[in-house]
């Protein structure tokens, strides 16, 4: 029997300062859990590894536990927590809140998150 794919195997890790993404390929989906350690921060975890302004990569997904918090560019700003479904459009910043690590199951945007 063929082995399913799962975040215990992912087929790829990306570790980078205050968080970790595991990445699975399942045909064209790319699909990605990835945790955010308290003081997480798009502008000073990502922003020196991808450069630009603002993250520009679309988020959609699931928040499985913690909370996490975005600023758009246009000065909107959203909170998410356990059980909500996270939709993020490109040009936000990005943080963990609290002391408790964030985790979300990410469906768009794990393919190009956090890469050069």
């Amino acid at each position: 029997m063929k082995a399913m794919p799962a975040f215990d195997t992912p087929d790829e890790v990306r570790p980078y300062d205050k968080k970790r993404a595991e990445v699975l390929s399942i045909g064209e989906l790319t699909l990605s859990r990835s945790g955010f350690e308290p003081g997480w921060g798009w502008s000073t975890s990502l922003k020196p590894l991808v450069g630009g302004e603002s993250c520009q990569v679309r988020h959609t997904g699931y928040m499985i536990s913690g909370h996490l918090a975005t600023a758009m560019d246009d000065g909107t700003e959203l909170e998410f927590g356990p059980g909500d479904v996270v939709h993020i459009p490109p040009g936000h910043d990005g943080w963990t809140i609290g002391d408790e690590p964030a985790v979300l199951l990410q469906v768009t945007g794990a393919a190009e998150y956090a890469k050069k």
